[in-house]
């Protein structure tokens, strides 16, 4: 039996706040409000690092699809597989962050995170902030999280 993602006692946090913004769980609760930020901002997130031009994500879906998303995500929280939160300003997804497995031997984790193109300012404050939470909050070792300017 592999190792879990997170150790059994780990108590995974569920709330976050940094400097304008929250983070808490994502689940089908944010469906319209994700789709719209993600929707809205296709090229902004391509070219944010962590995620690529080519990729499979994010491509246009209807918001059925993404509420099956976000179920999925909500699923993986619950097992302790992955760890996906909605980046929240007041009650506005500005963005996501998710925290799963590295597909490499050298990381622990694998982190993303992106903000919608009309809060671009704040991708460098979340990426500076969720990677001072990371290495003080979280159990990894060696977490990858692709760098800002």
């Amino acid at each position: 039996m592999a190792d879990p993602f997170v150790p059994v006692a780990f108590a995974v946090p569920l709330q976050f706040s940094g400097p304008g913004f929250r983070i808490e769980p994502l689940g089908p609760e944010h469906n319209e409000r994700d789709f719209e930020a993600w929707m809205s901002s296709l090229d902004h997130i391509r070219s944010t690092p962590g995620f690529s031009p080519e990729g499979d994500w994010p491509t246009p879906m209807d918001l059925d699809a993404n509420r099956a998303d976000l179920v999925g995500h909500a699923r993986d929280f619950e097992q302790r597989e992955g760890f996906t939160y909605s980046i929240l300003d007041g009650d506005t997804v500005i963005g996501c962050v998710y925290i799963y497995p590295s597909r490499d031997r050298e990381h622990d984790a694998h982190v993303r995170s992106w903000v919608r193109a009309g809060r671009a300012e704040m991708d460098t404050i979340v990426y500076r902030s969720l990677s001072e939470w990371i290495a003080e909050a979280w159990p990894f070792e060696n977490p990858r999280y692709a760098a800002r300017d």
